[in-house]
């Protein structure tokens, strides 16, 4: 399956990739780590002070208060639970998950704190405190050390090791989760 090189470029930009129409979940979930990237790239920007658009900051804040839950759930409830039962003991497969799982939860309870950040911003000039900076740079920096992870480990051994009824399953629980109706045949 080819990669659509208009969604590629409106994932880039952050904008919602269109899960109807995905034939794979594993590259809308590749997807969802492209747009989490450039949050980081944005947070990496609030961090040092450069200029913020509100379409940035929007961004940023849509992410991580909309995204990123479906996101952590479309891997906790569907894929890590997947991949356990389909990955081969020499795969080491659990010892991966339980980092990833960690991170998740790290993530959680991170993200509202960042999310706090942002809104107490009250105009795109207003610059962050150091101490918020700190805290925005190590979540940005533990998101990108996750996204290597998951990127380089579970993407390619989930492409090799799920069954196309594993990946139906999780495209129709995807939808699901983002109150969208599966089309017939799925």
């Amino acid at each position: 399956m080819g990669k659509d090189p208009e969604r590629l470029l409106k994932t880039a930009r952050s904008e919602a990739a269109d899960v109807s129409n995905l034939d794979n979940p594993l590259d809308f979930i590749a997807e969802d780590h492209m747009r989490e990237r450039e949050v980081c790239a944005v947070i990496d920007r609030i961090v040092a002070s450069a200029s913020m658009e509100r379409a940035e900051i929007d961004q940023v804040l849509t992410f991580l208060e909309a995204q990123l839950p479906q996101h952590l759930a479309d891997e906790e409830i569907d894929l890590f639970p997947m991949m356990l039962k389909r990955c081969e003991p020499e795969d080491e497969i659990d010892k991966v998950i339980d980092k990833l799982q960690s991170d998740h939860g790290h993530a959680i309870a991170d993200a509202p704190a960042i999310v706090a950040i942002i809104r107490g911003f009250d105009k795109p000039s207003s610059r962050p405190s150091q101490s918020d900076c700190e805290q925005m740079k190590d979540f940005a920096h533990h998101a990108r050390r996750h996204l290597i992870l998951e990127n380089a480990v579970i993407l390619p051994i989930a492409r090799a090791r799920l069954t196309d009824e594993d990946l139906n399953t999780m495209r129709r629980h995807m939808l699901e989760r983002r109150s969208l109706t599966p089309t017939l045949g799925e």
